[in-house]
C-alpha cells in the first residue's frame, strides 16, 4: 500500500461538509433570532424613556414641548443599545394635552428589524419589533395643579 492510498478511508467527507454546512446555517437562524431579542430590549428602553421625559417633565410644559423630551430621551436609549437614532419610531398611545395628577402616559417605540438571509430556507424579510410602556403621572408630586383622584 502506498503513502497516497485511500483504502483507509471510509465515507465520511460528506457527513464533516454537512456538518459544516448544519453549523453554518444554524449559526444564521441564531444570529437572527438573537437580532429581534437584541432589538426588543432596545424598544423596550426607547418606550420606557420615553415615558420617564413626559412623567417628570418640569410643571407647565406643553404638549409639543413634552413630545420633542420624549423622541429625545427614546432616541438616547436607543442609541445607548447601538442603534441609529433615526432608525426607532416613537408613538404616542395615551397622553393627555397636560400633565394632569393620575393621567396615563402610554408611549410606543417601533423599529423594523431585517431578517439574515440563509440560503435556502429564508429570503430578506423585515421585522416590526415594537414595545409600549405605561406610567402615571406621580398624583403627589409638587407643582401639578388639582388634587389626586386616584387611590395609591
Amino acid at each position: 500500500m502506498t503513502a497516497d492510498s485511500q483504502a483507509g478511508f471510509v465515507a465520511g467527507a460528506e457527513a464533516l461538509i454537512f456538518g459544516v454546512l448544519v453549523f453554518v446555517f444554524g449559526s444564521l437562524v441564531v444570529l437572527n433570532a438573537w437580532a429581534v431579542v437584541d432589538a426588543k430590549f432596545a424598544t423596550n428602553a426607547a418606550a420606557r424613556e420615553a415615558v420617564r421625559a413626559i412623567v417628570e417633565a418640569p410643571a407647565g410644559t406643553g404638549h409639543a414641548a413634552l413630545l420633542t423630551r420624549a423622541d429625545a430621551a427614546a432616541e438616547q436609549a436607543f442609541a445607548a443599545h447601538g442603534y441609529s437614532p433615526a432608525a426607532v419610531t416613537i408613538t404616542p398611545i395615551e397622553l393627555s394635552g397636560s400633565q394632569q395628577r393620575c393621567s396615563p402616559v402610554t408611549m410606543r417605540a417601533e423599529i423594523d428589524v431585517k431578517s439574515t438571509i440563509v440560503p435556502g430556507i429564508a429570503g430578506p424579510n423585515t421585522f416590526t419589533v415594537g414595545s409600549t410602556h405605561e406610567e402615571v403621572i406621580d398624583p403627589f408630586r409638587s407643582g401639578l395643579a388639582g388634587e389626586a383622584a386616584c387611590g395609591f
